[in-house]
C-alpha cells in the first residue's frame, strides 16, 4: 500500500507555449510523461507517490486549448477549457444545458475554477485500491482487490467487468455521449475525431488505460453538433454528499419529443460501469412512444437487464433503474 509523504517526487517540468512543443514532449517521453490539465486528479496522484513520471508537461499556457467557440455546425470547447466556464457561458446554457447541468455538479465552485472540461473526461478511476498503490490488474498485478469475498466495492461497476471493476468518475462523459459529441485528438501526426462514446475504453480493451489516448496524443477539443441544440434534456447525479462526492450512479438524456410522442432519443448512464453506458436498446424501445409512467417502468426495467453487482453495491440496480425511469419521466407532458 501507498506511504503518504510530505514531498512530491522529483520530474521535470515542461510548460510549453504551443501544441507543437508539447507533443514534441510527448513523443520524446512517451509512457513516462504526464500531461497536466487543472491538477486537480494530478497531484492526488504525485502526493500519494503512486505515479512517477519523468516529465509533467503543464498545458495551461497553450491558448488554443482553451475558450468555446461556435462553428457552422454547433460548438466547439477546448479542452483547457475550466468547468466554471462551461457552466456559465451564455451559448452552452441556452442550447447544450445538458452539458452544463452535468459540469454544474462536479466537485466544489473552487475545483470548477481551476478543473477542466479535458481533465473531468481523461481522469483516472477513482478505486481506492488502485490509487492507494495496490498491484492490482490495472496496475500491473494479478488480482483485483476490489473484487474479493472481503473487499469493499459500494461504488464499483455492475455491468462489463473484466478483472478490473472499477467504473468511470465523469460526470460530463454522460452528458457528452447523449449530445453526441467528438472528442478532437492531436498528435505529431495529425488530428484525428472519435465519437465520445468510443472514446472511453472498458478493461477487456485495455485494463491499463481508460480512453483512447495515446501517451504521446493530448484532447484537445470537445466538438457537439447542433442536432441536439434545444432539446429536452435531463440530467441527475446520486452522490453521498451534496458537494465534492464522484457519482454513485449518473444520468443523462437527451429527446425530442412532440405531442409528448418521443420522435427521437439518446440516453447514457455514468459509475455503473468501467465506461459511460449508452443505452441503446432503451432508446430504441422509447422512440416512437408517448411518454407515460408505464412506459418510463418498463424501459427503465430493461434498462438493468444483465446487471450483476458485487457484494456491497447492489444498490445500485435499482438506484440505475429509477434514474432511467426518471431521466423518460421527466419528459412527460405536465
Amino acid at each position: 500500500m501507498a506511504v503518504i509523504h510530505d514531498m512530491i517526487p522529483d520530474f521535470e517540468l515542461y510548460q510549453p507555449e504551443n501544441m507543437a512543443g508539447a507533443l514534441e514532449v510527448l513523443d520524446r517521453h512517451r509512457d513516462k510523461a504526464w500531461v497536466l490539465a487543472g491538477g486537480m486528479d494530478t497531484f492526488d496522484w504525485f502526493k500519494d507517490r503512486v505515479k512517477r513520471p519523468d516529465a509533467v508537461v503543464d498545458l495551461g499556457g497553450i491558448p488554443e486549448l482553451s475558450g468555446i467557440s461556435e462553428t457552422d455546425g454547433g460548438v466547439e470547447i477546448g479542452a483547457m477549457t475550466p468547468l466554471t466556464e462551461v457552466v456559465e457561458n451564455e451559448l452552452i446554457r441556452d442550447r447544450y444545458s445538458l452539458l452544463a447541468e452535468a459540469a454544474e455538479t462536479v466537485a466544489t465552485p473552487q475545483i470548477r475554477n481551476q478543473g477542466t472540461l479535458g481533465g473531468n473526461l481523461v481522469q483516472d478511476t477513482r478505486c481506492w485500491y488502485y490509487r492507494a498503490g495496490w498491484p492490482c490488474y490495472r496496475a500491473g498485478g494479478n488480482i483485483c482487490y476490489a473484487d474479493t469475498p472481503e473487499s469493499m466495492n459500494r461504488e464499483h461497476c455492475i455491468f462489463d467487468a473484466s478483472r478490473c471493476v472499477a467504473v468511470t468518475p465523469s460526470d460530463t462523459a454522460p452528458a457528452l455521449i447523449a449530445l453526441d459529441a467528438e472528442m478532437v485528438i492531436r498528435g505529431r501526426r495529425g488530428e484525428r475525431t472519435v465519437a465520445a462514446e468510443d472514446f472511453f475504453l472498458g478493461p477487456a480493451i485495455d485494463i491499463t488505460r481508460m480512453t483512447v489516448l495515446q501517451p504521446n496524443e493530448i484532447l484537445q477539443s470537445v466538438r457537439i453538433p447542433d442536432t441536439w441544440a434545444g432539446a429536452d434534456f435531463y440530467f441527475e447525479k446520486v452522490r453521498d454528499r451534496n458537494a465534492w462526492d464522484f457519482p454513485l450512479v449518473n444520468v443523462a438524456s437527451a429527446m425530442r419529443v412532440e405531442d409528448g410522442v418521443v420522435q427521437d432519443c439518446r440516453l447514457s448512464v455514468g459509475a455503473v460501469s468501467p465506461v459511460p453506458l449508452r443505452m441503446d436498446r432503451c432508446e430504441e424501445l422509447l422512440r416512437g412512444k408517448q411518454i407515460n409512467e408505464d412506459i418510463a417502468t418498463r424501459i427503465a426495467e430493461l434498462g438493468v437487464i444483465g446487471a450483476e453487482p458485487l457484494r456491497h453495491n447492489g444498490y445500485k440496480v435499482p438506484l440505475m433503474r429509477n434514474l432511467i425511469r426518471r431521466a423518460i419521466r421527466g419528459q412527460a407532458p405536465v
